[in-house]
């Protein structure tokens, strides 16, 4: 059996199952009489979505039929479908799902926040897709400066990356490790295209950096990968660490981003700039946890 012969049954048999979950009076419906079961109607779910009693019936029943994003999210939002669902609906329909409709993440909670700060004194960094910048700990401070907001209004990694001076970036090596990156941006950004964050973004940073517009007109796309990279500090040089990327249960399009020390050099290294900070902002001093 294909893929679309299986995934029909199941479709139908998600919609069935959801659309007896939601009653007449979630929706500000009068109960009626002579109701078999205590969930919606086809015809009633047809209605509340705008769309044709036949063409949601044949939905249902598995058929092979067309649907659009505009039509399921219609669908999704009278059954009541939290984003998880939603986003099963897609794919059971065989429809690219190519939006989150609350846009992405913008803050990350404080049961993510207390895992970040333990990683310390490993440095660890939340990055939504975008490479918003949702949570650090203060190892990560260590290596990076304040980024830039950009027009996001949140700190972002790329913003930093892009506006800075070769000599004042802690990247080194940015021929190298910038495309990879635009090409990780590039790939998440298809599931965003057309929505205003993602084009003002992507128009501002180009407008902002003519060398990040290069390496976006260049089509590259990457998955987030584990990545050996070098940083610059002016307290103790150059460090070599391994980036490794770890989703996050959810919050999607979301990944925390852990450095590690590469060698025995930038183990001591990273232990030195620990140290200085505790030396230069004694606890006591600090404030509380939040994003750079």
């Amino acid at each position: 059996m294909g893929t679309t012969q299986r995934r029909r049954p199941e479709l139908a048999a998600f919609l069935r199952n959801r659309r007896a979950r939601v009653t007449p009076a979630d929706v500000g419906m009068p109960p009626g009489l002579r109701r078999r079961t205590p969930g919606l109607r086809r015809e009633e779910v047809a209605q509340l979505s705008g769309v044709g009693v036949t063409w949601y019936t044949w939905l249902e029943q598995g058929r092979p039929i067309n649907a659009s994003p505009q039509v399921l999210d219609a669908v999704a939002r009278t059954l009541r479908l939290d984003q998880p669902e939603r986003e099963h609906l897609y794919h059971l329909a065989e429809v690219p799902y190519g939006h989150c409709p609350a846009g992405l993440p913008g803050r990350v909670g404080p049961e993510i926040q207390t895992v970040v700060d333990a990683l310390d004194p490993h440095p660890a960094v939340v990055y939504n897709a975008r490479y918003d910048v949702l949570a650090t700990n203060p190892a990560y401070s260590d290596l990076f400066q304040l980024p830039p907001r950009g027009d996001t209004g949140r700190p972002n990694a790329l913003w930093m990356l892009f506006t800075v001076s070769e000599q004042a970036c802690p990247v080194v090596r940015r021929d190298e490790e910038l495309p990879v990156m635009v090409a990780t941006l590039r790939s998440a950004y298809g599931r965003h295209v057309g929505e205003p964050a993602w084009e003002d973004f992507i128009r501002a940073l180009s407008a902002a950096s003519p060398h990040f517009a290069a390496l976006w007109a260049s089509g590259e796309v990457a998955p987030p990968g584990p990545r050996v990279k070098t940083f610059r500090h002016g307290a103790v040089g150059e460090l070599r660490m391994t980036s490794v990327s770890l989703s996050i249960n959810g919050m999607p399009e979301c990944r925390i981003v852990v450095y590690t020390p590469e060698d025995a050099d930038a183990r001591e290294k990273v232990a030195l700039l620990r140290e200085r900070r505790q030396r230069l902002w004694p606890p006591s001093d600090r404030e509380p946890a939040d994003v750079m």
